[in-house]
């Protein structure tokens, strides 16, 4: 993963090796936000399997940033480049056929992905909650092309992918129109919070 230091600047976009193969949005979990997420929600109408892209439904608490991993790593043209030994081909190949609740239960039972989280939330900066069930202030989500052009933003927190409509074929998405998701999600605060953090896979 590259951050990504600005939604507006050609010279700082142009670090960025591209193409970028998923973004993850790190930002705060506002009333604004949670507000216009109970909104859509009651809208959105979500297929349970059969979508474009793998979907997992976050069932570990504070491991948002995992789940947002798992999103980036398992679709698009990614998901063809994981090692076929992995835990995540792994998660891949026995959770495609599965619909959201078993696969959301095959992520949680997974003691290699337990492990492995474990490890790497140790070595960062970050201190963790006493309390794991406690309600943390950020929350991320992943940004995918799928492999029919579609832009789809995959959060666990919700009750499927949004698709947000068809890239051109030669995008990536670290495109303009992905770039204006993005900033229509920062919108949201008009300029209230802007603890927002991008990076690029």
């Amino acid at each position: 993963f590259q951050d990504v230091l600005s939604l507006d600047d050609p010279e700082l976009l142009a670090f960025i090796p591209r193409p970028a193969l998923a973004l993850v949005l790190a930002f705060p979990t506002t009333d604004i936000y949670e507000n216009q997420k109970a909104q859509e929600e009651g809208i959105r109408d979500y297929k349970d399997t059969g979508e474009d892209v793998l979907w997992f439904k976050q069932k570990i608490n504070n491991a948002c940033g995992l789940y947002a991993v798992l999103h980036a790593v398992c679709n698009g043209t990614a998901r063809g480049q994981i090692d076929q030994n992995s835990t995540f081909a792994e998660i891949i190949h026995a959770c495609t056929p599965l619909n959201s609740n078993d696969r959301a239960d095959f992520v949680e039972d997974n003691k290699a992905l337990e492990v492995a989280f474990e490890a790497v939330a140790r070595q960062g900066d970050t201190e963790a909650p006493q309390n794991p069930e406690d309600e943390v202030d950020f929350h991320y989500i992943c940004f995918v092309k799928s492999e029919d052009n579609h832009l789809y933003e995959l959060d666990g927190d919700r009750k499927g992918p949004i698709d947000h409509g068809v890239l051109e074929a030669e995008d990536d998405v670290l495109c303009e129109r992905s770039l204006g998701v993005i900033r229509d999600l920062i919108a949201l605060e008009k300029g209230e919070n802007l603890n927002f953090s991008l990076m690029a896979l």
